[in-house]
């Protein structure tokens, strides 16, 4: 069995052998053009000498073919990534002095991929329009390509193909062309971290596949476009880090695959945490902090209970926490309330299963009290709210961040309840009235309610 596996191994070699030599050459164009890039972009290397052969039959990590399904085909170079990015992907890495004429791109006509990664620091690089890029490309990737600096419009060319669109950290300028809503097969379009400015054109809506929509990080302005509504499949939206002003639009109850939504760091006006989000319970992540929305937090969770991210830090919020989120974001792992004015207690059932909860300088009061397993897989950030005092009795050790905490006093408010359920909602809110209640008053209702 063994010798019958050897022989149809070497056949299997033979035969690949065979048809590698029966194939028929790159095109020269193709072969001199990448010769060409690659000099640009590290004349320090022998590219010629490294690689003398055909490029789909000896190609440094990065540069892919097709494979002919025929022998008489001819083979095409359809994928190219450059710049050293890992171990585990080693494409032909960029010299500091890199630069590159594109215009040479246009000797791939096959060309699904473009790739590059940290190649341009140093010599700018402008893109001169009318710049065309292969009808073939689906994928367009510049990330961290800080000296690249041209209008994004001067990409906007012949690429009725692209499926993604991922332009990170980069120096593009300019406003987000309207055209884009043309490009209907887009799926993603990440335009993080570059000089973009403007507002986003409403044309944007027309891309019906569009899945990400990351504009993060740059110069953007106005109000948002309700078309936005229109991408039914988006799941992710990040806006975070421009000067977004008006109203968060209500239209975006419309998105209902959503699962990822970023708006912190931006104008947003004071109308309060946005009631609609109640209404899109494909939500996991949802980060406001940082805008002008002010209010308390409203009563929208019961939907909720897939958020395992809320950021909500930095808005204005006043009033108490309420002890519907301890209830229904049991999945919660990462919880930001921090630089507002909410007071109150806190319900430390939002929680219970461990993760971050950050709840620095407010307003807030009574008892933190942890038992010893939630306390040690709880990291609690509490610092700058002098109302909040620490109840050792629990056993929950007071060192680490619980350590900024002064010990309970006899005389200090009643206990912030762990609570899991209806019955514990009853309880919370029953000890929060005997804060203000006599002593037969409190007797009764405690009678009353059987605690």
């Amino acid at each position: 069995m063994a010798v019958f596996a050897i022989f149809l191994s070497l056949l299997l070699t033979t035969t690949l052998f065979s048809l590698s030599h029966q194939q028929p050459p790159l095109d020269s164009s193709q072969q001199q053009s990448l010769y060409h890039i690659l000099h640009s972009l590290n004349p320090t290397v022998p590219w010629r000498t490294l690689f003398p052969d055909d490029f789909c039959l000896s190609a440094p990590h990065g540069v892919v073919c097709d494979y002919p399904t025929q022998l008489n085909q001819t083979p095409h170079i359809v994928e190219l990534s450059f710049g050293y990015v890992s171990d585990e992907t080693p494409n032909p890495p960029c010299s500091s002095n890199a630069t590159l004429n594109f215009h040479l791109f246009t000797s791939f006509p096959y060309l699904r991929k473009l790739f590059f990664y940290n190649c341009f620091n140093h010599t700018p690089i402008t893109l001169s329009p009318p710049l065309s890029f292969p009808s073939s490309l689906e994928e367009l990737v510049f990330i961290n390509n800080p000296s690249f600096i041209s209008p994004l419009a001067s990409l906007f060319q012949n690429l009725t193909s692209l499926r993604r669109l991922i332009l990170i950290g980069n120096a593009f300028h300019g406003e987000v062309p309207s055209q884009i809503g043309g490009f209907l097969n887009l799926e993603e379009v990440t335009l993080s971290r570059n000089n973009l400015s403007g507002e986003i054109p409403a044309s944007l809506g027309l891309l019906k596949k569009l899945k990400v929509l990351d504009l993060s990080g740059n110069k953007l302005e106005g109000c948002l476009p309700d078309s936005l509504a229109n991408l039914s499949r988006l799941l992710k939206l990040d806006l975070s880090f421009n000067t977004f002003g008006c109203r968060i639009p209500e239209s975006l109850r419309g998105l209902r695959s959503l699962e990822f939504l970023d708006l912190s760091f931006n104008r947003f006006g004071s109308f309060g945490v946005p009631l609609f989000l109640g209404e899109v319970p494909t939500l996991k992540e949802v980060y406001l902090s940082g805008n002008f929305l002010s209010g308390a937090i409203p009563e929208i969770w019961e939907n909720l209970g897939g958020v395992e991210r809320l950021g909500l830090s930095e808005m204005g919020l006043v009033g108490n926490i309420p002890v519907s989120m301890g209830m229904y974001l049991k999945n919660l792992s990462f919880l930001g309330l921090d630089k507002n004015n909410l007071d109150g207690p806190v319900p430390f059932g939002l929680l219970e299963n461990g993760g971050e909860i950050n709840l620095e300088n407010n307003n807030l009061s009574g008892r933190v009290a942890l038992s010893r397993r939630v306390g040690q897989k709880l990291k609690l950030k509490v610092a700058g709210n002098r109302g909040l005092c620490l109840d050792n009795k629990t056993g929950c050790e007071s060192g680490g961040v619980l350590g900024q905490l002064k010990a309970c006093k006899k005389t200090d408010v009643p206990d912030a309840v762990v609570f899991s359920g209806a019955s514990s909602l009853l309880r919370f809110d029953s000890l929060t009235l005997l804060v203000g209640l006599g002593s037969v008053a409190a007797g009764v209702l405690l009678a009353f309610t059987g605690l």
